[in-house]
This record gives structure tokens, sequence and C-alpha cells, in this order.
């Protein structure tokens, strides 16, 4: 099977909800790491879409996944509509269109089509913010994180917004830019838009911290989040199975089996939490 820049990025330790492996455990044929984060942007699209929506899902998923022949409906948000038409004169409509293509695309996983797409309206109107987000997030999906982050850097000097900044530190990350993750993770904190993104933040910067061989602090700074809910989200799960497999990697195998128990308790398909679990006992 052909490796993308989807799973090579993966593979690498990155991405927000990639956990590091330990160096000296090689990797089994079986696991699977916890799917990407959703990666969210300003445009919304309507009609079928493939399982996980605007994630990065897994190959089964898209394998499994029936292939759509009927024509979707999309549709953009009045802010973005409004911004596209302001921006574009009379190309508005036009790139509107274009721009929403791309989207599609990307909803879709099909990554280097939507790339190509994006990359014509952006050129058009280098100052809309949707559209250099869009941009930042195909290609932080396909693995190429300096060019996402040129992208996504534009984006926040454009909208003042921080809720791309997971995957803005993640790209900062994978280049080992250790001061700007720093930085990123400090305005995500004192924002505080919402606890899914502040903690997908917190796994960027304690991923960050172990890259650096801060593994104490790393497993510190998720441990004072990673309380027992009755009711988990699915970002509740990534951050478990991030600290359980910090623990591992540390040597607290007890700690981490009973991380990866609890995740199993709450999702038994949650990547390869069972086979991680079963392994620890």
């Amino acid at each position: 099977m052909q490796t993308t820049g989807r799973d090579r990025a993966m593979e690498g330790g990155f991405g927000p909800y990639g956990a590091p492996r330990p160096a000296a455990r090689e990797r089994r044929p079986d696991e699977e790491r916890p799917e990407r984060p959703p990666q969210k942007s300003s445009l919304r699209l309507r009609g079928e879409r493939r399982p996980g929506g605007t994630t990065a899902g897994s190959e089964r998923q898209r394998k499994a996944a029936p292939t759509r022949t009927t024509k979707r409906r999309r549709r953009a948000p009045s802010d973005v509509e409004s911004e596209i038409l302001h921006l574009g004169g009379r190309r508005g409509p036009a790139l509107l269109n274009q721009l929403l293509a791309a989207a599609d695309e990307f909803s879709n996983g099909r990554d280097r089509d939507a790339l190509v797409k994006v990359r014509r309206v952006r050129d058009q109107l280098p100052d809309s913010p949707t559209t250099r987000e869009l941009c930042g997030l195909v290609q932080y999906r396909l693995g190429n994180y300096r060019a996402a982050a040129k992208e996504l850097e534009i984006f926040v000097q454009l909208s003042n917004a921080v809720e791309q900044h997971p995957v803005l530190m993640d790209c900062y990350r994978a280049q080992r830019r250790w001061k700007k993750v720093d930085q990123l993770w400090a305005d995500l904190a004192a924002t505080s838009p919402s606890a899914e993104l502040v903690t997908e933040g917190r796994i960027v910067a304690a991923g960050a911290l172990a890259d650096q061989g801060e593994l104490d602090d790393a497993i510190a700074m998720l441990t004072r989040k990673a309380m027992s809910v009755k009711r988990p989200r699915p970002y509740h799960l990534r951050l478990w199975y991030t600290l359980a497999d910090l623990e591992e990697r540390a040597g607290d195998l007890a700690r981490a089996r009973v991380l990866f128990e609890r995740i199993r308790k709450h999702d038994p398909d949650f990547a390869d939490v069972a086979a991680r679990a079963s392994a620890l006992r």
C-alpha cells in the first residue's frame, strides 16, 4: 500500500494526537495511531460526506466508504460568502465556487486535488483568512509542515483567531521550533476558547516537551487534566491515550495499563488501545 504524506506524518509522531512511541520498542504490525485531530475550517459543506467529516480518517474508513455519485450541495456560511465576494469583486462568485470545491475535496480526503484548487483562490485573494486557513490545513494533512505554518501564520495575522493554534503548534513542533510552540501554547491557554481546543493544544505542547527529552514535564502537563469522567468526549480519550503512551515510555507500565484500560472501557475500538492494554498485562 502506498504511503501518503498524512500517513508519514502520523508515523513520525506529528499531528496533535500522534503520540510519540518509545524509541526502543518496534511498532507492531497491527498497531494504529489515534486519528488526526478534527481539522475544522470556517467552511461548512452540505450533503453526504465520508465518515469522520473533515478529519483525516483511517485508510480502512476511506476504503469502506461507498463511492458517492449524488451531486453535493455546497454552501458557505454568510460570513465566508461575504468575505470572498467583498475581496473578489466581480470575480467573487467564481472564486467562492472554487473555494467550496476545494473544501469539498478536503472533506473527502482528496488532499492534493484540494491543494490545487485552494492555491488558485489564494493566489487571487491573498488577504482572505478563510482561504489561508484551508490552504494551511491541506498542507498540514499532506505533511508539508513548513508550508502549512506559513499559511496558518498569515491566517492568524488576518483573523486574530486561535482555533488553528494546535495545528500551527504541531507544524512548529515538526520543525523543532520549540519557542514558537511555547508562545502559541501560552496564547491559547490564556485565551481558553474551549475545553476541546485547549486540550488539543495541551497534547501538542506535551509532545514537544517529550521530543526534547523532558518526559517528566510532559507527563505532568497531561496528568493535571487526565481526570476520569463518566461521559468522556473524543478529546478526553486522545489525552488519555497520549498520557498512557508517555507513561509506558517512562517505564510506569502500571499507570499506562490503567489509562489504556480506561479508554477501552469507553471505546474498545479507539486506535490500537486493545492491543496496547493487552501487551501490558
